[in-house]
């Protein structure tokens, strides 16, 4: 293996690192959100979400080095299940998510006079 071609291993290594990392944290976000959050938000539920996520993260494994049972092209398309997830129903979901701490007029003061 010449430069070039080592060159192109670790680009295409670190790329499928990235897409499973991608969709590792789409996974475990959708894990952590309440059902009745996804239903109050209008999108489909935690459970079809779930079913999504964690077949792009099995996909994903499998197209990663040195496993690479299966062709880059399902790796792309577990990207595009996290990225539909993260980019879209978890800023929707997200609202309707309880917040931990205090809140209100009781909470910690964030600055002002």
């Amino acid at each position: 293996m010449g430069v070039v071609g080592g060159l192109q291993y670790i680009v295409y290594l670190v790329f499928l690192l990235v897409i499973f990392g991608l969709a590792v944290w789409a996974l475990v976000d959708a894990a952590v959100r309440p059902a009745g959050a996804f239903v109050s938000a209008g999108k489909r539920t935690k459970n079809f979400w779930l079913a999504i996520l964690v077949a792009a993260t099995v996909l994903s494994f499998l197209t990663c080095p040195p496993l690479y049972l299966l062709p880059i092209f399902l790796a792309l398309l577990s990207a595009v299940a996290a990225i539909v997830y993260l980019v879209d129903v978890r800023p929707a979901v997200a609202p309707y998510t309880r917040r931990r701490g205090p809140r209100g007029p009781s909470g910690p003061s964030r600055g002002g006079w």
